[in-house]
């Protein structure tokens, strides 16, 4: 199997677009909002989507709250013996009570999203928690987890991987090795 094309540029900002406003749509002023990107994947699609919401909507990056969530010492397979290193959690301001949009580049199986909401309630309770994620791997999910904000959903088979690039401007379906996968 050989590498292919999932997203090229003008496809992924039309996506970051739509994502945009379905994010205004629900949260009109992001008074009680809060962007948290899960480390380390999530950080660049977090970036690019309050991008995408000071374009659609002159929303100023720095008037809407974002943090950073690291989910290391949450994974249920933090056991396993593998070598995992640890990035750091920024959350600089309150959740308790407030509507988290959390974001994360790939929805698969679950697990990544499931410890990060392990990992939030250390930090509080929020009203609610929506989950963003650009690009949904439908098949193969191990939790009943399901984003409300998607990019695109895929089905795509267990010897493939998703390489999201948001510099390069591309969505990528690459072959799973032992070193990506």
């Amino acid at each position: 199997m050989e590498k292919r094309l999932l997203l090229e540029e003008s496809l992924l900002n039309l996506i970051l677009r739509r994502l945009a406003f379905q994010l205004i749509e629900n949260h009109q002023s992001f008074k009680e909002s809060v962007f948290i990107a899960i480390q380390p994947r999530g950080i660049e699609l977090m970036h690019a989507v309050v991008n995408a919401l000071e374009e659609v909507k002159a929303i100023k990056p720095e008037s809407l709250q974002q943090g950073t969530l690291d989910i290391t010492f949450h994974r249920d397979d933090f056991r396993s013996g593998k070598s995992l290193i640890p990035k750091s959690t920024n959350i600089p301001f309150a959740i308790e009570g407030k509507r988290i949009i959390l974001i994360d580049d790939v929805l698969y199986t679950g697990r990544t999203i499931r410890a990060a909401l392990d990992a939030l309630v250390d930090f509080g309770r929020p009203k609610d928690v929506e989950l963003l994620v650009l690009i949904d791997r439908k098949l193969h999910r191990d939790l009943p987890i399901q984003a409300k904000y998607v990019g695109k959903t895929i089905d795509s088979i267990e010897e493939e991987r998703v390489t999201v690039d948001l510099e390069g401007k591309s969505v990528w379906i690459t072959p799973k090795t032992p070193d990506n996968g």
